[in-house]
């Protein structure tokens, strides 16, 4: 960038911009799954609704409040048509590979840019406009986010990743399942030997099912030398089995889908769902 920028003068922040920095975020479509070593007796997908509290849900049979706290894996389901306009789109059996497959892209672009909120690396300065100086805040490109696709289908749902993203860096990871166990295999693996320090990491997946493969996956990238809050997942439709396995295992955890679906069925599909969405994006 040919304009330099000038750091200005550090400046006290004002009250009422600390108390907005500092106060819990709002907590619309929000979700908090409690971790545990072993799971509870009835586990519990927490939904939060006012800043200060959670509603938690039983399955569907009465609620209680409780805070989030530390120890849950957040959830993020975004509250917006344009979502839900998708969502649509690729629950239709009679939408075309190529429109499923340009769906699946701008899903996951949307989820993208909600997951990114709050989450990236700022340069602060100044920087001269045609009519006077500016005070500007700049993306930084020397800290790229990691963008990590299961193959095939998390290809699709993260291809408009660069466009939402100034600085990012693909790491490509191939898993399968086996349909008879679901338990999920490694055939690629692109990872770098180590994330540098700090890095933020996006593994995406359209489907979570039973959360076999993306345990595998998260398990994989952490070897290589991030935490749980370094990590973001971006995924079409989830379910509860693999919520509550997320959950389990890696607290701080943070999730953003599309949608929620209830079931798995006895062969780890969705219900409703979409279906294979590797089948439907690429035809094959």
């Amino acid at each position: 960038m040919a304009a330099s920028i000038r750091a200005p003068p550090p400046q006290a922040p004002s009250a009422a911009h600390s108390s907005w920095r500092h106060s819990p975020r709002i907590a619309r479509g929000f979700l908090s799954v409690p971790s545990a070593v072993s799971p509870p007796p009835q586990s519990k997908i927490v939904i939060g609704r006012k800043r200060s509290s959670c509603l938690a849900v039983k399955s569907g049979m009465g609620t209680e409040v409780s805070p989030i706290s530390e120890d849950r894996m957040l959830v993020m389901v975004p509250p917006h048509p344009l979502i839900k306009h998708w969502i649509s789109v690729l629950r239709n059996e009679q939408t075309p590979c190529a429109i499923f497959k340009n769906a699946l892209a701008e899903l996951g672009r949307l989820l993208i840019y909600e997951a990114s909120r709050d989450w990236l690396p700022i340069i602060n300065g100044e920087i001269q406009t045609p009519m006077g100086v500016a005070t500007v805040e700049f993306i930084d490109p020397r800290e790229p986010v990691s963008i990590v696709p299961i193959l095939r289908a998390g290809l699709a749902l993260a291809e408009q990743a660069p466009s939402v993203l100034p600085a990012t860096k693909t790491y490509h990871l191939g898993m399968r399942r086996d349909e008879t166990t679901l338990l999920p295999s490694v055939y690629l693996n692109n990872l770098p030997d180590k994330f540098p320090a700090g890095s933020r990491v996006l593994i995406v997946d359209p489907m979570l099912a039973t959360g076999g493969t993306m345990v595998a996956a998260i398990d994989l990238v952490k070897e290589h030398g991030v935490d749980n809050k370094q990590i973001k997942v971006i995924s079409a439709v989830a379910a509860p089995p693999a919520l509550q396995k997320l959950g389990t295992k890696f607290p701080g955890l943070q999730v953003y889908a599309g949608m929620i679906d209830p079931v798995v069925n006895e062969k780890g599909f969705i219900v409703p769902g979409l279906g294979d969405a590797g089948d439907r994006s690429f035809g094959t």
